[in-house]
């Protein structure tokens, strides 16, 4: 048999690189490059990365400049005002007729829907002689009716002090010293709310009322 020279051979490590595919292999796609990973999102529950605190706001001098300061002490408040004046009205009478008058005056009082307890008269001279009644039984006796505040209430003007203010205060210038009248005039008009009946001489009353009672 005729002898076939032997192929020379060539070993893999002296191959280099194949310049193209063999026929009907495709040359593997090459793969990209992997850039740097993006961070991680946070875990629920567990809080990410704290960010940074945005800058502060600048404010030009002129916002700075017209921005309120600081408000002062505040203002006093206003003091209350003084409650209004009582209503005056005049009953002419006699020392002897000031306490028919003063009666007459409290049953129209009466009558015109007053309840007693709104009512207080004031007498000179004489005590009235309910007062001079209850007083029989006693200083606390006669007291404890003007607490009581049911009734109207007679008191004399050496003692009207004690007395409390009601709505309608009546005076009955019975008599007595001048000096009684002028008590018996400031006492009822301190304590008299909305209306001041005295009966007596005009004159009389006048000449107090204008002292400055």
């Amino acid at each position: 048999m005729p002898l076939i020279p032997e192929e020379p051979q060539i070993h893999e490590q002296a191959q280099g690189p194949r310049a193209t595919p063999a026929s009907g292999r495709t040359a593997p796609t090459p793969r990209p490059v992997p850039g740097p990973r993006p961070a991680a999102p946070p875990r629920p529950g567990r809080p990410g990365p704290a960010r940074p605190a945005p800058p502060a706001q600048r404010v030009s001098r002129d916002t700075a400049a017209t921005k309120p300061g600081p408000s002062g002490p505040a203002a006093p408040a206003a003091a209350p005002a003084a409650p209004p004046a009582p209503q005056i009205q005049l009953i002419p009478a006699s020392p002897e007729g000031a306490l028919d008058a003063a009666e007459e005056a409290v049953d129209l009082l009466l009558d015109s829907g007053r309840t007693p307890g709104d009512v207080l008269v004031i007498t000179t001279g004489e005590p009235h002689p309910w007062a001079a009644h209850e007083l029989s039984f006693g200083d606390a006796a006669y007291w404890a009716q003007h607490d009581a505040g049911d009734d109207v209430f007679y008191a004399d003007a050496a003692v009207a002090d004690r007395a409390a203010s009601r709505a309608v205060v009546v005076v009955a210038l019975s008599g007595g010293p001048e000096a009684a009248a002028v008590t018996a005039l400031s006492v009822a008009h301190s304590r008299a709310g909305a209306l001041l009946i005295v009966c007596g001489d005009p004159q009389r009353i006048n000449s107090v009322l204008g002292a400055g009672v």
